[in-house]
């Protein structure tokens, strides 16, 4: 059996070296923030201690409060960690997201598509809302709504792409 990343043994052994388990944190993070969840109180806290110790080992928020609305789909990609990542309130993120370090998600009420890509350093305003399969490049700030299939760059961001689906 050779050695690999991607198998529940390479699971372990990254989660020891970087300090942080994707699928465990992401795992217990879903079960704090669900107010209809049936688990244990203490198991919460003791989720919620985790939670943020881990955010406290890699210098990192989401956002203020882990129970004020913000809804995953599905856990984003982290490829850098969880390292700066700052995630507001009321958002509603949707599948295939992927986060690079110190991206900021402004509180307020976004919606964020599927498939969505946040390089290094960009920022999302509050209330401004992202069509699915869009990139948004290193240190853009989306300060508009952007349109599906669209590449976004430069500090106040362009549409550089927008790519109409062909059937």
């Amino acid at each position: 059996m050779t050695f690999s990343f991607k198998n529940k043994l390479g699971h372990r052994v990254l989660s020891v070296i970087q300090n942080y388990n994707h699928q465990k944190y992401w795992r217990r993070r879903a079960t704090v923030v669900n107010p209809n969840s049936k688990t244990n109180l203490l198991i919460k806290l003791y989720y919620l201690y985790y939670i943020k110790k881990t955010d406290a080992f890699h210098n990192c928020s989401f956002g203020t409060n882990l129970g004020s609305g913000t809804t995953f789909e599905e856990p984003p990609h982290l490829p850098h960690g969880p390292k700066g990542i700052i995630i507001g309130h009321d958002l509603k993120i949707g599948k295939g997201v992927v986060l690079y370090h110190n991206v900021t998600l402004a509180h307020g009420g976004s919606v964020i598509g599927d498939n969505v890509l946040f390089s290094t350093g960009s920022v999302l305003l509050s209330g401004k809302n992202i069509g699915g399969n869009v990139k948004i490049g290193a240190n853009a700030v989306v300060v508009e709504d952007i349109p599906c299939d669209s590449t976004v760059v430069l500090s106040k961001p362009r549409v550089i792409v927008n790519i109409k689906k062909i059937n």
